[in-house]
């Protein structure tokens, strides 16, 4: 006899731990970012020049999520900003299950916002609900014109796009104008970010945006 698990099973399993971590958040007053892209979009040197713009002025913390290996968490660590690893041992994406853990690892009374660092993938971060508050999606310039074409649902559901690695425009024929129009096609409401983490360009603005997003979140004021 086959025992087939059917994949809504999962999905409601996974929403009713995310909706324990929302209470738990929400109780604590902390905010929860989750941060999706495709590998190497870029997602941790962005977050390695965004926490010292915020560290000072509101309690920061990461969760990392990766298939096997620490170096993120490590990265993340030098900024002074307290991390927490999870490992998925091969799975695509977080769950809320692992989240989860991992807040209570961490020091709720004191921080105000806590980035998430999904695993590189723009299919199953969108679907598995994390507790979190937004979804930030992370797309670089080298990946080309046709993220948000081919996975819809990442943008559908993100409060934030930030289109990263803009000091390679030059050197490529991707078209920052037309991509834009497509986001907001998609995502009328759509948040929308150029920026360049390695050369410091548009990162105090988007960083100013989710501090200030945190800090209104935070109070019960109007985000937008």
């Amino acid at each position: 006899m086959v025992k087939v698990v059917l994949a809504q099973k999962l999905l409601q399993a996974n929403e009713e731990v995310a909706a324990e971590n929302r209470r738990l958040l929400e109780e604590k007053g902390v905010v929860m970012v989750n941060l999706i892209s495709g590998p190497g979009a870029g997602k941790t040197t962005l977050l390695e020049r965004t926490l010292p713009l915020l560290k000072d002025k509101l309690g920061v913390a990461v969760i990392e999520g990766d298939i096997y290996t620490t170096r993120d968490a490590e990265r993340i660590a030098g900024t002074g900003v307290e991390a927490v690893q999870i490992n998925t041992r091969g799975a695509c994406h977080l769950d809320a299950a692992m989240v989860n853990e991992a807040l209570r690892q961490l020091p709720l009374n004191d921080l105000d916002i806590i980035f998430v660092e999904n695993v590189g993938n723009l299919v199953c971060p969108a679907e598995f609900d994390l507790g979190d508050d937004y979804k930030i999606v992370v797309a670089s310039v080298p990946e080309g014109m046709d993220k948000p074409a081919k996975y819809p649902l990442a943008f559908q559901k993100a409060f934030a796009a930030l289109i990263t690695k803009i000091d390679l425009l030059p050197y490529s024929d991707f078209n920052l104008g037309a991509y834009i129009e497509q986001l907001l096609t998609i995502n009328p409401n759509l948040k929308i970010f150029p920026l360049s983490a390695l050369k410091g360009e548009g990162v105090e603005e988007w960083s100013q945006f989710i501090g200030r997003v945190a800090w209104k979140r935070r109070r019960n004021l109007d985000v937008i």
